[in-house]
């Protein structure tokens, strides 16, 4: 067995299972914070331009979207991959991984294309003005030229994490997160390329191409455990099927994010002062994500060791590691929810100095994250149905926050009391999502054990054939 395989074996299935998490956590949180500076509008908001922020919050809803469809194949691969690893079938994870980086290359080319033709009703459609609809249009073609370069390295960083080479994917992301830091400016302001709204999506595309390439040059250097390679495509139902019935409840949140947002810029475009009330909630859905990357990094440590334990039918270490999610998701959750509301205002400030937009972000701030444990328990029970196989239930636990609960208040409460039931709709939505969670709990424990325990028995019948 090589080296790296060994190693893999050491962290999935001998460290305990705590170790492990935060062993994959750590780095994986790490470059996903270093991600949400290509979502940060600091620069932006240096342009001291009001309309240049309404004009990059337009766009959020359908970045959203965009990582939706990656994280219906990377997710579902780098479960599927998991267990594959966990059963010692590596040959099967390298056909898994590779065919699925082969379609996120056709997807993205078919988004970039699409996003380009239709991008000016695509920017009025999400809620574009006709003062920022120019900045909006400068802002998205960039975008959209990105996906080129970001639904295969997703795929591609979410393989290497159920290998457990987390440290690769850091380095990926982070050397993009530098790049983008340091071209911003360049291409934004007027001492550089005066590009200025356009600089800033210029400068993330350019750093996502270069997180792409590096992580090609991991798997084409041969140093990975599952290989990408050209025989290894074959396209089936089958794999097609196993993957995105896996990946769509991951997917689905984000499109319930996209969707949640896109409702709320509307909500907010029928409100006096709209402009700044949609400015401020595009400062804050940046801000959210960096919460949101805090939890997924964790997810990110969780997923692989759950999947290798599901896979290699580890009963007791499955539920030690579900029991360790769960803690820590809530508590993660918490201590950001905590930052978040007590930093409201400074948080506001680094981006804009409207006192309007400033109050308007500050309320907003606090509204989305004042019950913020309903996202981690939510996330955490979603992966958890992926694992163990039972998706259709994962995909509702998927809906029901910025889906069924969320939307049905976004649509009412601001008509009836105007930008106050656009802050309540966020809160009125988490509390009726950790109600659903939590009765979910005993059932997600059940079907694991039941599903471990038909692993094993089709095991016994395989041997005995």
């Amino acid at each position: 067995m090589s080296e790296k395989a060994l190693q893999t074996q050491f962290v999935l299935e001998d460290l305990s299972p705590s170790k492990s998490i935060i062993k994959l956590a750590i780095p994986a949180t790490l470059a996903l914070l270093a991600k949400a500076v290509y979502n940060l509008t600091a620069y932006i908001g240096m342009l001291h331009s009001d309309i240049a922020l309404t004009a990059v919050g337009v766009t959020v809803p359908i970045l959203l979207i965009m990582v939706s469809i990656e994280n219906i194949f990377a997710a579902g691969a780098a479960v599927l991959a998991g267990r594959q690893l966990g059963a010692k079938d590596s040959d099967g994870a390298s056909h898994t991984v590779t065919t699925i980086v082969g379609i996120s290359v056709v997807i993205g080319a078919l988004l970039c294309a699409g996003g380009i033709i239709f991008i000016e009703p695509l920017m009025c459609a999400f809620g574009a003005s006709q003062a920022s609809l120019p900045l909006a249009k400068d802002y998205a073609f960039w975008m959209f030229i990105a996906a080129l370069a970001n639904l295969p390295a997703q795929s591609m960083n979410c393989a290497a994490r159920a290998e457990s080479s987390v440290k690769v994917s850091s380095i990926a992301v982070i050397s993009g997160t530098l790049i983008n830091v340091i071209l911003d400016p360049i291409f934004m302001f007027d001492w550089g390329l005066d590009m200025g709204v356009e600089g800033a999506s210029l400068a993330t595309t350019v750093s996502q191409f270069v997180t792409f390439f590096i992580l090609v040059w991991f798997y084409a250097s041969g140093r990975s455990i599952i290989k990408i390679k050209v025989k290894a495509f074959q396209l089936t139902w089958e794999l097609m099927k196993s993957v995105t019935v896996i990946g769509i409840p991951t997917a689905i949140i984000q499109i319930c994010l996209s969707a949640a947002a896109s409702l709320t810029n509307i909500a907010a475009a029928s409100l006096p002062q709209s402009d700044e009330i949609i400015a401020a909630f595009g400062i804050v859905q940046r801000l959210i994500l960096i919460g949101c990357y805090v939890v997924m990094g964790f997810m990110q440590g969780y997923q692989p060791v759950a999947s290798y334990a599901f896979g290699a039918k580890n009963e007791d270490r499955f539920h030690q590691s579900v029991r360790f999610a769960l803690k820590g998701s809530l508590i993660l959750t918490v201590l950001v929810a905590t930052v978040y509301i007590v930093l409201a205002r400074p948080f506001i400030l680094l981006f804009n100095q409207n006192p309007i937009i400033v109050n308007y972000g500050r309320w907003l701030l606090i509204s989305q994250v004042a019950l913020y444990p309903a996202f981690g328990l939510c996330y955490m029970m979603t992966i958890t149905y992926q694992t163990i196989g039972a998706s259709l239930y994962g995909l509702f636990l998927s809906l029901i926050r910025q889906g069924l609960f969320y939307m049905p208040f976004i649509l009412f409460l601001p008509k009836i009391f105007g930008v106050v039931g656009i802050y309540f709709s966020q809160p009125a939505a988490d509390l009726l999502t950790i109600f659903v969670c939590l009765i979910s709990i005993k059932s997600m424990k059940h079907i694991a054990s039941v599903s471990m325990g038909n692993l094993q028995n089709t095991g016994h019948m395989m041997k005995g054939k």
